[in-house]
């Protein structure tokens, strides 16, 4: 699917990966509307794009909100072409001895059930284009090796991916024309990351080393979703840890804890 002339909804793009995405549509010739619960973010995203793009306040984690938000998209566009879930909340470095429930219920509400509403209000839509349309889900490295002090975090992505992987088979009933791709991306420069880094003790250059700039980043979840791949693994980090997982799920595991428990659990001492 070309991008030029299609409207997608992008949402998480107040900040971070969510809005190099949207830019960088907008910057390939479509037309996107700007989903955030940050309004002030939105606005700063606004201010880096032309008038192709429209700024939308909203909670995914409202399921009304989001349930009746496809028309306000309709409205303002008259079509929507494809959905970018990006938007996504961290868990700060924590124990499962120390996560509360409403913790658990905030990570999961926001990262999986907020992905799933937003994907089931556009669906109908979706299949009903005749060129059919383009889903991407955004799940975690830490779906697929664990990071210490984010068990809960990373659950919720990789609910994420399975729930992905399973859309996308159901479209090959529903609608080949439309399709879903997961992308896994690994450590991407963005402020959470950076936040996160700082919190642990772990020295910027360090962490930055291992990171993908959200501008690369973006051009890559693009690309991956326009083909229509099932599924991408973005970022060296996550590449890494994947090779190692197939040689040994252990020595990727004992790897995660080396690189980053010794920093993650010393805070809390």
């Amino acid at each position: 699917m070309p991008v030029a002339g299609k409207v997608f909804v992008v949402t998480g793009a107040g900040n971070g990966i969510g809005k190099q995405v949207a830019l960088e549509l907008v910057a390939q010739g479509a037309t996107v509307a700007a989903v955030d619960i940050n309004a002030a973010g939105l606005q700063r995203t606004a201010d880096s794009a032309s008038s192709r793009l429209t700024t939308h306040v909203l909670d995914i984690a409202d399921g009304r909100a989001v349930a009746a938000f496809p028309r306000e998209v309709l409205d303002a566009h008259g079509v929507v072409d494809g959905l970018f879930n990006i938007a996504g909340i961290a868990q700060p470095v924590e124990t499962t001895l120390d996560v509360t429930p409403e913790r658990i219920d905030q990570l999961m509400t926001v990262n999986f059930r907020g992905t799933v509403a937003m994907t089931q209000a556009f669906l109908p839509h979706l299949l009903a284009r005749p060129d059919g349309g383009r889903i991407m889900l955004t799940s975690s490295l830490s779906a697929i090796v664990p990071v210490p002090g984010a068990a809960v975090y990373g659950a919720s992505k990789a609910a994420v991916a399975y729930f992905g992987f399973g859309l996308a088979q159901d479209l090959r009933r529903l609608s080949p024309a439309v399709t879903a791709t997961t992308v896994i991306p690994g450590t991407i420069w963005t402020d959470i990351v950076r936040g996160s880094a700082e919190s642990m003790g772990i020295p910027v250059g360090v962490a930055k080393a291992f990171a993908m700039s959200p501008e690369k980043a973006a051009k890559k979840m693009i690309r991956v979703t326009m083909k229509g791949r099932a599924s991408s693994v973005i970022g060296k980090d996550a590449h890494v840890y994947r090779a190692l997982g197939r040689v040994s799920s252990p020595l990727a595991d004992r790897v995660s804890y080396l690189q980053v428990g010794s920093f993650a659990y010393r805070t809390k001492v």
